[in-house]
């Protein structure tokens, strides 16, 4: 039973030419990885993932550096005392919407959420468009 209806994703005005380049980082020692002294480059899809967990840990609308459709919200929803099946639906909706916008996410779905105290792990799967499909998970969310 889902509380919050489906939203359909627009359809994507123009498909990206590839999935771009990010500066590897490491989220469990939160730093950035070097390799003989200088920042190590990841392209394609680990280049898409880097930026979704950077994307799921930047809290939306709270840096004036970023435009509003960057970032997400859930650390609105996390240490709030909400049943758990609001927060089973309230979730993935949220991790869905602040990924979308980008024109490289078709969609985002198949959620494994768990939640410890103020720390969420998520599991999902991510279909870009291009048409690759990959797991992601993204632990201590806040």
């Amino acid at each position: 039973m889902n509380l919050f209806p489906a939203v359909p994703i627009p359809p994507q005005m123009k498909k990206p030419a590839s999935y771009g380049r990010e500066l590897a980082f490491d989220f469990d020692r939160n730093t950035f990885l070097y390799v003989d002294g200088r920042p190590k480059i990841v392209e394609g899809i680990a280049a898409l993932q880097i930026w979704i967990e950077k994307t799921l840990r930047t809290a939306r609308y709270r840096y004036p550096i970023y435009r509003f459709s960057y970032g997400c919200e859930l650390a609105d929803v996390i240490g709030l005392d909400l049943p758990t099946l609001v927060l089973e639906a309230e979730i993935p909706r949220l991790i869905r919407e602040a990924l979308v916008y980008d024109d490289r996410i078709a969609d985002v779905g198949d959620f494994i959420v768990e939640r410890d105290g103020d720390r969420l792990r998520a599991e999902f799967t991510v279909t870009t468009t291009l048409g690759d499909r990959f797991r992601q998970e993204v632990k201590g969310l806040v």
